[in-house]
């Protein structure tokens, strides 16, 4: 007896309505891929990045961890970053974060939550780098505006990686957004951070790259 039978049923029925609606779809789609976008995203099972930004299979490749950090040692992030930018040649990275975000809410609580604590870490550094300004805050305010700032802070991150500055010394087309997310409206809000360029980074991150 087949375990789960209920989402091979389910997986029947959408590849029966996608194909109705649009047929031939899975052939094209077995041909390759061209997204034009890269999402990194929280791996929060409430935020579905295709259907988010109403986009088809095939037109947003997605990476996704908890609380949507970039990490310059995290190999998986590296390696999804690099592909997606030097042979997809996707033209916008996408940091997208929620409110509400779990991670963030256990990264300002003094818990001990186990192995995850050690990548939690990161959002603490956020909270301590910016903790005049969120003590200044309502308590209730406070979590929302840390889901912002390290949505912020990601995207910084990521400029700061030799994968886009390398992009960009080429010449490639490539600026990298950020997003939030709020579960309880279903709606997308641009945090206005947005680099498409070197130039526009505080000069001690930016790499003289050599190009061959």
């Amino acid at each position: 007896m087949k375990l789960l039978q209920h989402l091979f049923e389910n997986n029947r029925r959408w590849v029966e309505t996608v194909e109705k609606d649009n047929p031939g779809f899975f052939q094209r789609l077995s041909q390759g891929q061209a997204p034009e976008y890269l999402w990194i995203g929280c791996s929060d099972s409430r935020i579905p990045a295709n259907e988010v930004v109403g986009l088809l299979p095939g037109e947003l490749f997605v990476h996704r961890n908890v609380a949507n950090l970039v990490i310059h040692t995290d190999m998986n992030l590296l390696s999804v970053m690099q592909y997606a930018v030097e042979v997809l040649q996707v033209k916008h990275i996408i940091v997208c974060g929620h409110y509400g975000c779990g991670g963030v809410l256990g990264a300002m609580g003094g818990e001990g939550l186990g192995l995850i604590d050690n990548w939690l870490r990161f959002i603490k550094d956020v909270y301590h780098r910016n903790e005049a300004l969120l003590e200044s805050l309502p308590e209730e305010q406070r979590a929302d505006r840390l889901c912002e700032l390290n949505v912020i802070q990601q995207v910084a991150n990521l400029a700061h990686t030799t994968i886009v500055q390398d992009a960009w010394q080429r010449g490639q087309s490539l600026t990298v957004h950020g997003w939030i997310y709020a579960i309880k409206d279903g709606r997308l809000r641009d945090l206005n951070v947005c680099i498409s360029a070197t130039d526009q980074l505080n000069e001690i991150y930016r790499m003289d790259i050599k190009i061959d």
